[in-house]
């Protein structure tokens, strides 16, 4: 209960999304953060990594609640939607 299933791994796909963003302001702002400046195509694929990580962690999460019992299958799938959609309509 109270999750743990996957030990607690979709928080690390969070932290390598949260990196990933960082990498981005600092691609945005190489005065501040002197370094490579990446190509507009390579911050897309940043930015599609991010989303990606994103979902993963929350479908991993929603997923670990369910099997851990802190969600039954009709919480599970409200929530799931509820949380995918928030992710994809929300802009990155």
């Amino acid at each position: 209960m109270s999750g743990g299933h996957f030990d607690y791994a979709q928080y690390k796909l969070e932290a390598i999304a949260d990196e990933i963003r960082n990498l981005i302001v600092q691609n945005e702002n190489t005065a501040s953060y002197p370094g490579a400046k990446y190509s507009a195509e390579t911050i897309a694929k940043f930015l599609e990594a991010d989303k990606t990580l994103r979902l993963a962690a929350v479908m991993a999460q929603r997923i670990d609640w369910l099997v851990s019992g802190d969600d039954g299958e009709e919480s599970f799938h409200a929530r799931w939607d509820e949380d995918i959609k928030r992710l994809t309509t929300a802009s990155t």
